[in-house]
């Protein structure tokens, strides 16, 4: 399996570690990761701050990857939810460290989050 980046040089160049598309081949099994919160399995509950949600939320997503035996190298598409526009500078870098050179297709919605208590929500899809 294969996954190219396409960014066509008549597109702005993609800015913040994301591709403009994603071109993929030879593909085995596909994941559609649902829309992960920054709850914890221990005990239910979130994190008081954005940054900590954040990394909360990442590590719910890998998980879930790695159910499946994938990880962030398996990342073709990631959709992001911010209950705030003020978290995404927070949220690129955290993201950027999580993703480390990878490179998914990459949407940010600001939006009202299903529990007040939420500051964001992640959902992927992953291929290998």
């Amino acid at each position: 399996m294969t996954i190219e980046r396409l960014d066509p040089v008549t597109l702005p160049a993609a800015v913040g570690n994301y591709t403009h598309g994603t071109l993929i081949t030879g593909v085995r099994r596909t994941v559609y990761v649902s829309g992960q919160v920054p709850w914890a399995g221990d005990d239910g509950r979130e994190p008081p701050g954005f940054e900590e949600q954040c990394r909360l939320t990442w590590r719910n997503v890998l998980a879930v990857l790695a159910e499946a035996g994938m990880g962030v190298p398996n990342l073709a598409k990631v959709t992001t939810y911010l209950s705030d526009r003020r978290h995404r500078e927070a949220n690129s870098r955290i993201r950027q460290e999580v993703l480390g050179d990878h490179a998914p297709a990459l949407t940010i919605i600001i939006t009202d989050i299903y529990s007040e208590n939420w500051l964001l929500e992640i959902d992927a899809v992953a291929v290998d």
